[in-house]
């Protein structure tokens, strides 16, 4: 199990990454609308990506050296996936957006694998906190 979460943190610190140089350099690829609003909405979301790559990156490296702070980073990058997936499933589901078209389905994806990220974060670091403290 500790290699499937390493796995995910790898892909979400690459995804992370891929979305947000997509975005800067042609949005159009990604953009589920083409409005000012949505574009400001999306835009205000750098910073928390940020700290949610920060922390799979520490969540990576802290798990992969049997760090006893990998519970924390682990608690932390889920936490934030939690979070983002609820401020971007809201706004998606307010604004019509999922699955009416390319980029809502690209959008749904995005939700949905940020949600089971950050739940399968958050479970495995509740299950294993003793090994994880431990540094087992």
């Amino acid at each position: 199990m500790r290699r499937l979460i390493q796995t995910m943190l790898v892909i979400a610190i690459v995804l992370d990454a891929a979305y947000w140089t997509i975005w800067f350099l042609d949005r159009s690829v990604l953009a589920s609308e083409q409005t000012q609003a949505y574009y400001q909405f999306e835009n205000a979301f750098p910073l928390a990506d940020a700290w949610l790559g920060l922390a799979c990156v520490l969540a990576l490296v802290t798990l992969t050296r049997r760090h006893p702070a990998a519970l924390f980073w682990l608690i932390a990058a889920g936490s934030a996936g939690l979070y983002l997936f609820g401020m971007d499933f809201l706004y998606d589901l307010e604004h019509h957006i999922l699955f009416t078209s390319a980029g809502g389905v690209v959008e749904a994806l995005i939700v949905a694998l940020t949600l089971a990220f950050a739940l399968t974060a958050l479970r495995y670091a509740w299950r294993h906190r003793d090994e994880l403290i431990a540094g087992a």
